[in-house]
């Protein structure tokens, strides 16, 4: 393995594995109960932003319908966790979320993957455009459909609420009374193994291939690369990690409807990478955190929270993009770039 891949390995995995044992001692140290439940929902959008990072910042397609993969992957996981405690009287929390994160991942990606065939012919403003049709179909899709326990099988109904037994998916009104067995660590452990995988491919063939059809099409195009193929292989891979993120937010509220991912859900992790950097992991993992605290920490402003809030994203944005702002970042790294490159000679 090349130093410039491990080095990002470590300084990746470091930044994760540091703020989880920060969380969990500050957790045992007086953290406040509104920042307590924040924590599970924190790991949910870092995984999306990880996963949005893959399709925008590595591929370089953008759509705008990656909540609609995270809304397959919650009501997946809640349908999985009912059934598995109300149908096969499973009680182990642990074994049913790692099977409610499993089963919204793969849902998820049987979805990015029928989606992904005729919309990943497109390019552009065209693919934007259809992705964010196909996220609101999803939810249409979803408004419309119970499901419920019926002893140990499961009863579905479309446009229909005549359902036996225990509803888990009420319609409109979405997941009802959910057991919440989502943790902190699940979390954790969820971030580690997107950012494992990402990771994995990104300095892969498979990766570079990615990579090459991304930087140019035509060149790719001309080596043999099936630039189709390998988007596809990334667009499923994010849609799968959606998925999963999507299960782990659903089984830690108790109650939400499709209502909850539409179009302003997939901007919200639009921005998360944008403001983090595109194709910028780290980046884009740590401002998923700041701005899923950030509105959270303004509502002393009550009804000016989200104008608080977007003024502040505005300002953000303008600094990260200033000319003297990154020169002023480059002086304060410059000591440590030099002693990394003098490491480097001495090696």
């Amino acid at each position: 393995m090349k130093k410039k891949t491990l080095r990002s390995y470590i300084s990746s995995f470091g930044l994760v594995i540091a703020a989880y044992a920060f969380c969990m001692f500050y957790m045992n140290n007086g953290m406040s109960r509104t920042l307590k439940g924040q924590l599970i929902p924190i790991c949910s959008y870092v995984v999306m932003a990880l996963s949005l990072n893959l399709v925008v910042g590595i591929s370089g397609e953008l759509s705008l319908g990656h909540a609609g993969f995270m809304s397959v992957g919650a009501f997946s996981g809640v349908i999985v966790s009912g059934w598995m405690l109300n149908g096969l009287a499973i009680e182990s929390e642990s074994l049913r979320l790692l099977c409610a994160l499993v089963g919204g991942g793969l849902c998820a990606g049987v979805a990015g993957f029928l989606i992904g065939i005729p919309v990943l012919r497109l390019r552009g403003d065209y693919l934007a455009i259809v992705t964010l049709a196909f996220g609101e179909i999803i939810k249409s899709v979803i408004n419309c459909v119970w499901v419920s326990v019926d002893g140990s099988k499961l009863a579905f109904a479309f446009n229909s609420n005549n359902v036996p037994g225990k509803i888990l998916i009420n319609g409109p009104q979405g997941a009802v009374k959910v057991d919440k067995i989502a943790t902190f660590t699940g979390g954790f452990l969820l971030v580690l193994f997107a950012l494992l995988v990402i990771m994995n491919l990104v300095h892969s063939h498979t990766g570079r291939a990615i990579m090459a059809s991304r930087d140019n099409r035509i060149a790719a195009e001309s080596v043999g690369i099936s630039v189709m193929k390998y988007k596809t292989i990334a667009f499923v891979t994010s849609a799968v990690l959606a998925g999963m993120a999507g299960a782990l937010y659903g089984l830690s509220i108790s109650t939400f409807a499709p209502s909850k991912f539409d179009f302003n859900q997939s901007i919200n992790v639009l921005v998360f990478i944008v403001l983090g950097g595109i194709g910028n992991l780290v980046g884009g993992m740590i401002s998923a955190t700041v701005l899923t605290i950030l509105p959270e920490k303004l509502r002393a402003f009550n009804d000016y929270r989200m104008l608080a809030y977007a003024v502040v994203l505005i300002l953000v944005m303008i600094a990260t993009n200033s000319r003297s702002v990154k020169n002023f970042v480059s002086s304060l790294t410059a000591p440590l770039k030099k002693a990394r490159k003098g490491d480097a000679e001495h090696a």
